[in-house]
């Protein structure tokens, strides 16, 4: 079982971390939005990478993750601890401004290509959502390091010495 969620994990945190680094690399190619037609194609290949890699990859190492830290062996570990509360911030940042605002975004530009939309409203996250994928990609690097490493960042308090 142990090795089924480190095997899990894993494939969770490349997938996490080459949907992160794709969506940067998208969004230093997306046009601007006065180029409604290109924009909203790359905003619907963003929103698609985001819903149907970014999230699934997201849910895979944080719950594969939850269930590895479960295991006694890992209790006293500080390292994991560190990795859950990481863990948590990756997870409550990629849905509320990856996820949510791609696939957002997406909609809106479709709408707007339809005619159905306001094109005055497209692109006002452009420059936060880069800042947003780079914190995140350098969090999910140092989860990385600390599985990799795992630092002993709690002691445990010494024992009395004997008569």
């Amino acid at each position: 079982m142990r090795r089924t969620l480190k095997f899990l994990h894993t494939m969770g945190a490349i997938g996490l971390m080459g949907a992160m680094a794709c969506l940067v690399v998208m969004l230093s190619f997306t046009p601007p939005p006065a180029v409604l037609a290109g924009y909203a194609l790359m905003r619907g290949a963003m929103g698609a990478v985001a819903s149907w890699i970014f999230l699934p990859s997201l849910a895979l190492t944080l719950l594969a993750g939850l269930l590895a830290l479960a295991q006694r062996a890992f209790h006293n570990a500080g390292w994991a601890w560190v990795k859950l509360a990481t863990g948590v911030l990756m997870f409550e940042g990629g849905l509320v401004y990856v996820q949510g605002p791609m696939r957002q975004e997406a909609d809106l530009s479709a709408a707007a290509l339809a005619g159905h939309g306001d094109p005055a409203l497209l692109g006002q996250a452009l420059e936060g959502e880069g800042g947003t994928l780079w914190l995140l990609l350098a969090v999910a690097t140092v989860n990385v390091v600390l599985g990799i490493w795992r630092p002993r960042l709690i002691r445990p308090p010494a024992r009395a010495a004997g008569p």
